[in-house]
């Protein structure tokens, strides 16, 4: 274990990608180790990508891509000045409540903060906002996408976990919602404050009803799973073909983006399936690598290592959560969420499920977690997307955002000391 976990420290240390970083550990590992189980290295890279409910990533990817494609974005962010242009602060608090939706309809937190910043980082510093406010209330805002339902790191915990993806889509609904409030709440006390600005918008009939066709999209989704419609991997299919055809609609009814181009072309369409494609290869990478070196890390016992310490310790299971939260909020300024996901839930799960703590709470709590390690240096993907859309330094994005991170932080503590916050809905509606 020295020489996979060692190894592992110092390929991520010269900068090599995380999937290959995780591939070359279990290498040295059979080579230095156990040679005579080197045949089954590629049986291990072939069960991570031989999974039917993978089939749902890339098409949740590709649904959230079509989404930005299309220019979404402006019209939710028109949707929301209609209701809360004329408060102080208007801006940031359109911020947060266009996050909560395009994450419900996205999935991804990078894809939120790429596609809300470009078009509210610079409308807010050209109003008056700080640079590093208005970034910073994108990166923390864009959280959401992570935690709402269609969640992509939920789709890769279930797999890794062999959970309900229904149950955890639902688990996410009132943490969201809460971690939402609570960044509404913030940043309107922040701007009356500064006494930063309002902001009125004309929301012409046309508008309000393309609105009116994306805002049951996250329902469609999450719903046709919950009620035993279709399975994730269809349901994941179902929201490519609305997004498709929403976006088609959205050209036909005239709709541009920009006020100058179109909001979809042949152009957009195809670099959306690009986009998608890439970022998939990239996530079925690190699940692939990963599944090898989580067989060594079962092979050589590990989880069940890890589990009988913790419980030997005699905690309450509220505190082994704390402390696992505050392991998971850690280890997320250093690795990834995909392979932070992929990593720390065979080493944790078993504890967790032989202390009595729902899986369920457990995958919602680590991926709420890890939402605070992507808007956290140094890996942080979601400062890196917003430094490229702002271009602020990490550091500076990070000062802004740190503040509203305090929701995140304080929702996930108080959904460990009450989970009938997360496990209310998923028993009510998919109980078993």
């Amino acid at each position: 274990m020295i020489v996979l976990m060692v190894g592992l420290i110092v390929f991520l240390a010269l900068r090599i990608p995380v999937a290959y970083s995780l591939g070359l550990s279990a290498l040295a590992y059979f080579l230095l180790h156990r040679p005579e189980l080197l045949p089954i290295l590629p049986q291990r890279l072939l069960a991570g990508f031989d999974t039917y409910e993978l089939i749902a990533l890339p098409l949740f990817i590709l649904m959230g891509q079509l989404m930005n494609a299309s220019g979404i974005t402006s019209l939710l962010i028109n949707f929301c000045l209609v209701f809360v242009g004329n408060i102080c602060g208007a801006l940031g608090l359109v911020n947060v409540a266009a996050s909560m939706l395009f994450g419900g309809i996205s999935g991804s937190s990078a894809s939120d903060t790429a596609s809300i910043g470009s078009v509210l980082i610079p409308e807010m510093k050209k109003r008056g906002y700080p640079a590093t406010f208005a970034a910073g209330i994108t990166v923390a805002s864009s959280t959401m996408g992570m935690i709402v339902p269609p969640s992509i790191p939920m789709v890769i915990y279930a797999v890794t976990a062999q959970e309900s993806v229904g149950k955890l889509f639902l688990g996410g609904i009132i943490p969201g919602i809460m971690v939402g409030l609570l960044q509404l709440t913030f940043v309107y006390f922040l701007a009356k404050k500064r006494d930063y600005p309002t902001q009125r918008v004309s929301f012409h009939r046309k508008e309000f009803l393309l609105s009116l066709l994306v805002l049951p999209m996250p329902v469609v989704v999450v719903g046709s799973v919950v009620g035993g419609i279709a399975t994730p991997t269809e349901s994941a299919a179902i929201g490519v073909l609305y997004a498709a055809l929403l976006a088609c609609a959205l050209r036909t009814f005239g709709w541009k983006a920009d006020g100058d181009q179109p909001a979809f072309s042949l152009a957009s369409a195809y670099e959306a399936f690009r986009s998608a494609s890439l970022t998939s290869a990239k996530i079925m990478m690190i699940i692939a690598m990963s599944k090898v070196f989580i067989w060594v890390l079962a092979y050589e016992r590990i989880p069940q290592t890890v589990a009988g310490e913790l419980l030997q310790l005699g905690s309450p299971p509220t505190l082994m959560m704390i402390a696992i939260a505050i392991f998971v909020l850690l280890a997320g300024t250093f690795i990834d969420v995909s392979p932070a996901i992929l990593l720390l839930t065979p080493v944790f799960l078993p504890a967790v499920q032989q202390a009595g703590i729902s899986p369920i709470l457990f995958g919602v709590v680590l991926v709420s977690a890890l939402a605070v390690g992507a808007c956290t240096p140094p890996v942080g993907n979601c400062l890196n997307v917003c430094s490229a859309v702002s271009g602020l330094k990490i550091g500076e994005i990070f000062k802004g955002a740190s503040f509203f991170l305090l929701a995140n932080v304080i929702t996930l503590f108080l959904i460990i000391l009450f989970p009938q916050l997360v496990l209310w809905i998923p028993n009510a509606v998919m109980a078993e």
